[in-house]
C-alpha cells in the first residue's frame, strides 16, 4: 500500500503540473482536453460505487498510470515551456526563502 501512495505522490507532484501547464498552453496538442475529460469521467464512474475494490485499483493505480502516459505523449515544446517556467519558479522561491 506505501507504493501505491508513494505513486500518487510522485503523479501529484510531477505530472498533474505539466498537464495543468499544457492545458494552458496555447499550442497544446488536441487530443489533450479530450483526453483529460474521458479520464475524469472514468475516475468518477458509477462502477466505482458499486464495486469498491475496483474503484480502488482505479483511483491509486490506473488513474496516475494513465496520466503519466499522457505527461509522455505530451510535444517537446511543450514540456520545454513547462521545464523553463518551472525553473525560473523555483529559482525565485530559493532567493526569496
Amino acid at each position: 500500500m506505501k507504493r501505491i501512495f508513494a505513486l500518487w505522490r510522485v503523479v501529484a507532484s510531477q505530472d498533474l503540473r505539466v498537464l495543468w501547464f499544457a492545458i494552458r498552453h496555447e499550442k497544446r496538442p488536441g487530443w489533450l482536453l479530450p483526453g483529460l475529460a474521458g479520464l475524469a469521467l472514468f475516475a468518477v464512474e458509477p462502477l466505482n460505487f458499486a464495486l469498491p475494490v475496483i474503484g480502488v485499483v482505479d483511483e491509486f493505480v490506473l488513474v496516475p498510470l494513465i496520466l503519466h502516459g499522457m505527461v509522455k505523449m505530451l510535444p517537446a515544446h511543450v514540456l520545454e515551456g513547462f521545464a523553463r517556467s518551472y525553473a525560473g519558479r523555483m529559482r525565485r522561491r530559493r532567493f526569496t526563502s
